[in-house]
């Protein structure tokens, strides 16, 4: 599934060729030079992925992580560090910085596409094309199909993107603005009943096959995908 990919890297013929690959995927990119020029883009929409350089032109790129980090809003985000050192200290001061992996420059077009792909199984599986399947409900993002017990469900693009982000993130409790943030973007200005209406609209269409009950409600807190009664 394509995502939209800020990358951070201040050499031009570098941030080109990194661009080009990542376009050649089917991913967005959005390109900043600079640290302070990346925040200001990460301030205005959160990005799917962070792929980032080490050296920066007024902060580094552990400056970058510990910032995302140290704030509510981009803590989770998934980041990648691009970097020409391969020690390993510099390894370890990147990784603990709070990025997710780390490639050592000169890389191949198909590693980093490669480990773009396994970050964001583990860190944004709503990202990736892996089928989901819960209890018969079938999820195929490539496909735009979900199955109930092998009878397709007509769902609207909402309610899809909605459903695929509770398959992959079971048992845990979402609210309104964090579903918000997520399925609808946190560049879009919706009120949170709007999330109330498209999950009676998804739950009626589960109702038939029996998976509504999937959708839990936690009072006071928000939704939750759980196949536990």
């Amino acid at each position: 599934m394509p995502a939209n990919i800020l990358l951070v890297e201040d050499e031009p013929a570098i941030q080109e060729l990194i661009a080009f690959n990542l376009e050649m995927a089917g991913h967005h990119v959005l390109r900043a030079d600079s640290a302070e020029h990346g925040l200001t883009l990460v301030k205005n929409a959160l990005p799917d992925l962070v792929l980032l350089d080490w050296m920066l032109p007024g902060a580094s790129g552990v400056d970058f992580t510990r910032r995302l980090r140290s704030d509510e809003r981009t803590r989770t985000v998934p980041i990648i560090m691009l970097t020409a050192r391969s020690e390993e200290p510099d390894k370890i001061a990147g990784l603990e910085s709070g990025a997710d992996d780390y490639i050592t420059k000169p890389f191949s077009p198909r590693e980093l596409v490669a480990r773009i792909k396994a970050v964001l199984r583990r860190r944004a599986p709503q990202m990736t094309d892996d089928v989901v399947d819960v209890k018969g409900l079938r999820l195929d993002p490539a496909t735009h199909r979900v199955m109930a017990d092998s009878k397709p469900l007509d769902l609207g693009p909402t309610e899809f993107r909605l459903l695929h982000f509770f398959m992959t993130h079971p048992e845990r409790v979402h609210s309104r603005s964090q579903l918000l943030d997520q399925v609808w973007g946190d560049h879009v200005f919706v009120e949170e009943r709007t999330v109330d209406v498209h999950i009676r609209r998804l739950r009626s269409v589960l109702e038939p096959s029996g998976h509504a009950d999937l959708i839990q409600t936690v009072r006071g807190s928000g939704y939750r995908f759980s196949t536990q009664p």
